[in-house]
């Protein structure tokens, strides 16, 4: 006896020691999994935050350079480290910015023009100028810098160029004065528009080619082919001439009027004309922003306005997209950036202000001087302003690294260029430089959420139907072979089931799209025929099948169904639809077809939803008290009524918890979305017509986003977003599922 006393009390003690570890282990798991999901919930903070951060302008450093004439025109190269100065003399000066020169800054200078009548510069990232003479010619060049690595210091040079391959052109065959001129150029496009003495608008247009035999950097290896013309039916008193980049469009502003010229190789047409006045205000200059589909139009009553063209109704016109708030003190200057669509302004009392123009409200707006500068410039980067007021040059530092990014752009409809009205749109990206980003996340919200919801369509009567079917009906033989079934499927990757979705299934519903249609409406129906057959039939007939081996008899019905739709589909569409099911959706009924759309997400993503739900839903049936339901049948009830008013209610919380988790895993789902979608960021809830998923989005841009970009920022708020879809799905699961445990507890 006390050997078996002592050998129980060591297995006691074993039992103890074990249930101690392993209670350790579990708290210890459970610990480490909040822990990382706060790491996880913080980084994501921690990448995302910077995109809403303030803009900041802080002075930096102060150059002296005196110059006797008036200030044209001032630049600033890529690295910051040297200026050029164009004068209204006809001077060209090239000026250092480094501390280490601040006491003799001045490089070189160079004389462009003698006596100059005009001057006009393109946008600033072409950097290209040019002054107007009083005999009808223009003088054009361009600055440029030049850059190498001796014994790995990096070296900068500053020259004079030509980027239309030489330095002088007549403008006017007349020979009259030229008092106003716009001029622009890239790639192999450049036009030069003036206006001259006696009122006529004349114009220059040239086409570059390739010289293989004379080749040399920015476009000094092109041979130019000049066309000179007129510019006529517009009003003699032109107070502002504006030219894009691509030649192909003047703008002529003449009072409150703006003349659209539309320039081909023949010459020049007035395409429209607009009155862009406001209620308030006369307009007093026009300007392009950056990419050149953008007018900042400056009225007198201090407000600023965006203008832009749109096609509508098959015709191009310009319309007014935004305006921009500012105080009664006057505005004095306006500073684009070089390849973003936003600007700075200057007003009267020193007021410097940061605007961007999918955003509605001000992101910076301090007294910065205590005087207007006489010439306030940004660099390439928008890095840096230089404010040139006498003979001080100013820099300040500009931290303003995502101003495309806000709740606006994010969260609300924005009226891009081009577009005909206000949209959530999500385009990351595009070949140029001065591209637009448009980052809106509810193009991409309403994807996942649509894709979801479909999949829950689909996988939620099959799931709970199996689940009550497998767990109350099903004989324990057949479970046992059922059940892991079903959960095996679990295992099987998403990306083989986007795969096959995505190249095997959509083809098959493209083809067939008329028998699946057919077979969502019949397949319900038949199963509801087949019960009410097998009840009406004699009980000896019923009785020769064992209870639990019913489904043995549908499943015969459901693949000759099948069979049946899809084999019926081609003579549908040749009844119905002369043969052209697509044909008719988008002719007749105005409704889109993508051959991999929400039908085939649904399908796809459905299939990889029911194992989670049919499990945790089937468990939570099975383990309903075998009490309460021999007590329901014993007081008279049917198998029916006692699971839908007994076993149902209980397992209740369990079945609202594999539906909240198999909800949370459509959510999140990611291959086979990105596989069996076209990846589209619309909102339109057609069924027939694909999206784009928070998830895809992260997979598909991310390897290719830049790293601290907007895009990328804006790739972590999204993984922010899915994280927080996740975490509301779960806490509401939780919430319902322990409301539901105390109600129906006391079963």
């Amino acid at each position: 006896m006390a050997s078996a006393s002592a050998f129980l009390l060591g297995e006691n003690r074993g039992r103890r020691l074990r249930d101690r570890l392993v209670r350790f282990g579990v708290t210890a798991g459970g610990i480490s999994v909040l822990i990382t999901l706060v790491l996880i919930f913080f980084y994501l903070l921690y990448v995302t935050l910077p995109i809403f951060s303030s803009v900041t302008v802080k002075p930096r450093n102060i150059t002296i350079a005196s110059f006797p004439d008036t200030v044209a025109a001032v630049g600033v190269e890529e690295n910051n480290d040297f200026a050029f100065r164009f004068s209204k003399q006809g001077e060209l000066t090239f000026v250092s910015l480094k501390p280490e020169d601040s006491l003799d800054p001045i490089i070189s200078q160079h004389s462009i023009a003698n006596n100059p009548v005009s001057f006009a510069q393109s946008l600033p990232r072409d950097a290209i100028f040019a002054y107007g003479l009083s005999d009808g010619f223009v003088n054009v060049v361009k600055p440029i810098f030049q850059v190498s690595f001796p014994g790995n210091k990096r070296i900068s040079t500053a020259s004079v160029s030509y980027p239309l391959g030489q330095s002088r052109f007549l403008l006017d065959p007349q020979g009259q004065a030229i008092v106003d001129l716009a001029i622009s150029s890239r790639d192999s496009e450049a036009i030069i528009v003036g206006k001259t003495a006696d009122s006529r608008i004349v114009a220059m247009t040239f086409k570059g080619q390739d010289d293989a035999l004379n080749s040399g950097p920015l476009n000094t290896g092109s041979i130019w082919q000049p066309h000179s013309f007129e510019i006529t039916d517009v009003p003699q008193n032109i107070n502002e001439i504006i030219v894009t980049p691509d030649g192909r469009t003047v703008y002529l502003r003449s009072g409150n009027y703006i003349y659209v010229v539309q320039v081909n190789q023949s010459g020049a047409k007035v395409r429209d004309v607009v009155n862009v006045s406001d209620k308030n205000g006369n307009i007093e200059k026009i300007e392009l922003l950056s990419g050149a589909n953008s007018l900042l139009l400056t009225a007198s009553d201090n407000s600023v306005s965006q203008w832009f063209e749109v096609v509508r109704d098959g015709k191009r016109s310009l319309v007014k997209a935004r305006d921009f708030e500012f105080s009664a003190i006057p505005i004095k200057e306006l500073v684009s950036e070089y390849y973003r669509k936003g600007f700075f302004a200057v007003q009267q009392d020193g007021m410097l202000s940061a605007y961007y123009t999918s955003e509605r409200n001000v992101l910076y707006k301090e007294p910065l001087f205590e005087q207007v500068p006489d010439k306030l410039i940004i660099s390439p980067r928008a890095d840096r302003l230089l404010a040139i007021s006498g003979d001080q040059w100013q820099t300040y530092t500009v931290k303003n690294s995502h101003p495309e990014i806000g709740f606006a752009s994010l969260w609300q409809q924005v009226w891009y260029e081009g577009y005909q009205e206000p949209d959530y749109v999500w385009q990351s990206t595009s070949a140029s430089d001065e591209f637009e980003p448009k980052l809106s996340l509810v193009p991409i919200v309403f994807g996942t959420l649509k894709a979801a919801l479909y999949a829950m369509f689909f996988a939620i009567p099959l799931a709970l139907a199996g689940a009550v079917y497998t767990a109350y009906f099903m004989s324990s033989r057949m479970r046992n072979v059922v059940k892991p079934t079903v959960e095996i499927m679990e295992a099987l990757p998403t990306v083989i089931l986007g795969f096959l979705a995505g190249l095997w299934l959509a083809p098959i519903v493209e083809m067939y799209l008329s028998g699946i249609v057919m077979s969502l409406i019949l397949f319900p129906v038949t199963i509801l025929l087949v019960g009410w057959g097998w009840a009406v039939l004699p009980g000896k007939w019923r009785y020769r099948i064992p209870n639990g081996f019913h489904i043995v008899i549908l499943m015969p019905v459901i693949v000759l169904l099948g069979y049946g739709c899809i084999a019926a589909s081609p003579y549908i569409d040749q009844w119905l639809f002369d043969g052209d099911v697509r044909g008719f959706l988008t002719n007749e009924l105005g409704i889109g077809y993508d051959q991999r759309n929400a039908l085939v997400v649904g399908i796809a993503m459905g299939f990889a939803v029911i194992p989670t739900i049919f499990s945790i839903a089937e468990d939570a049936i099975f383990s309903v008290p075998g009490h309460l339901t021999s007590g329901s049948l014993a007081l008279g009830a049917t198998h029916w009524q006692t699971l839908t008013k007994v076993v149902l209610l209980t397992a209740s919380p369990g079945i609202f918890s594999a539906l909240m988790m198999g909800l949370g895993r459509a959510v999140g789902e990611t291959m086979i979305v990105l596989m069996a979608t076209g990846n589209t960021p619309i909102m339109d809830w057609n069924i027939l017509q694909g999206m784009r998923t928070l998830a895809a989005t992260i997979a598909i841009e991310m390897p290719e986003s830049e790293v601290g970009s907007s895009h990328y920022r804006v790739l972590f708020l999204a993984a922010f977003v899915l994280f927080i879809f996740t975490f509301i799905f779960n806490t509401i699961g939780e919430l319902v599922r322990q409301r539901l445990r105390e109600k129906y507890s006391s079963l």
